[in-house]
């Protein structure tokens, strides 16, 4: 997929705009997948006896599997030119997820920063999970590296323009 009309810009970002996204359901087979993709088959995930006798009463999610589903959930709340995902500040895992919760994301700008004269530019975010009830399981700072306005700008040139540039192009040694 490429970016759209819809997706925003680095320059459409102000601080403190706030989105929440849809929800989405925990279901076991995210355990099991999760497991399987990531090799954590630890009992408190996949052993309902065992997670029984926990504090927990219940199998919990990975809290790696959650912040992945947030990751997701980032995608269209807002939709945004992203490059890349920059940095983890800090994350809490604040409450167990368990099999049946939804969860959604409630994102929030902090800091936005120009880069590369406007090519691009680094988003400081706060990001929430919440569950089906609204309580915070999840919660941090992360950055993300955005497609600036100037960027689009730099790539479109005028059509009676190409070949002047080709012939420019290809005069240089």
């Amino acid at each position: 997929m490429s970016f759209t009309q819809f997706h925003l810009f680095f320059d459409d970002l102000k601080v403190d705009q706030e989105w929440e996204s849809l929800g989405r359901t925990v279901t076991e087979a995210d355990l099991v997948n999760f497991a399987g993709l990531s090799g954590d088959f630890n009992p408190i995930h996949m052993d309902a006896e065992f997670a029984a006798t926990t504090p927990f009463r219940q199998r919990i999610a990975h809290g790696i599997l959650i912040f992945s589903l947030g990751s997701g959930l980032a995608l269209f709340s807002p939709a945004v030119r992203t490059l890349a995902f920059k940095s983890l500040i800090d994350w809490q895992f604040k409450e167990p997820v368990f099999i049946g919760d939804t969860v959604r994301l409630h994102s929030r700008v902090l800091n936005v920063e120009s880069r590369a004269r406007g090519r691009r530019g680094i988003v400081t975010w706060h990001r929430q999970i919440l569950n089906q009830h609204r309580k915070i399981v999840q919660e941090g700072r992360t950055q993300t590296l955005v497609q600036g306005r100037a960027a689009q700008d730099s790539t479109e040139c005028d059509k009676d323009d190409l070949p002047k540039r080709t012939l420019q192009l290809a005069a240089q040694p």
